[in-house]
């Protein structure tokens, strides 16, 4: 069970952290959250664990904050600078991947003791950026494009585009992460996992990804609700 308790638990701990760097700093804590959380989640992904009878990646849940702050970025300040956060947050990436391979070409002491793990984790990783970055450009996109577009929809069905924030976040990350969740595991994953290891990752980053959906909702509405009281 300490799997499952430790994965609910980075829901709230992680949400939470979102929504107290956007009280606390704005919109630029945010920027600073998607870089950060871009660079985290490409090594947390990495690890498999075994989670409501699934196997399932790490990353899943920091991966999910990075889409809660660019719709809280969508919902409050707009679809531009929404986009400047996915932006930022791929840069990181691409930073990220181009950094840690200069690491690996240092050649160590004799009294290094990380050498190893250092290259049993980072060199693979310009497969997992480069697939995540690509991926991660596509379905940013694509998520705050279907959100800012179900926005003007129900602007324009209702006359207030404040309407169904719940409808829009729901649908427009479900259907991102169904993309996300097929293009990432299979194009940073094939020829290490077997297929079906593959296909119950995918099942269980999409079980996931549905969950976090769900519970990035809440602290949604929270942020915009600090934004109107604020009156920004």
């Amino acid at each position: 069970m300490i799997n499952e308790v430790l994965l609910m638990a980075s829901i709230v701990v992680l949400y939470g952290a979102v929504v107290f760097i956007y009280k606390v700093f704005d919109k630029e804590g945010l920027f600073a959250w998607m870089a950060l959380a871009t660079v985290i989640a490409n090594i947390e992904v990495l690890r498999v664990v075994n989670a409501f009878g699934i196997e399932q990646t790490l990353g899943n849940v920091l991966f999910a904050s990075t889409f809660l702050a660019t719709q809280i970025l969508n919902e409050n300040e707009g679809q531009k600078t929404a986009r400047k956060a996915a932006w930022l947050g791929i840069t990181a990436g691409l930073a990220f991947a181009v950094i840690s391979q200069g690491w690996l070409l240092y050649e160590p002491s004799g009294s290094d003791w990380a050498g190893d793990a250092f290259s049993t984790i980072f060199s693979i990783t310009p497969r997992i950026v480069g697939v995540s970055v690509a991926v991660y450009a596509i379905c940013q996109h694509l998520d705050v494009w279907l959100f800012a577009r179900i926005k003007k929809l129900t602007e324009k069905r209702y006359g207030d585009s404040g309407k169904h924030l719940w409808f829009r976040n729901n649908l427009a990350t479900l259907i991102t992460q169904i993309v996300n969740t097929v293009l990432y595991n299979f194009g940073a994953f094939a020829g290490i996992y077997s297929w079906h290891t593959l296909l119950s990752i995918c099942l269980g980053s999409y079980l996931v990804f549905i969950v976090t959906s769900l519970c990035d909702t809440p602290a949604l509405y929270i942020c915009r609700r600090m934004k109107r009281v604020n009156g920004n």
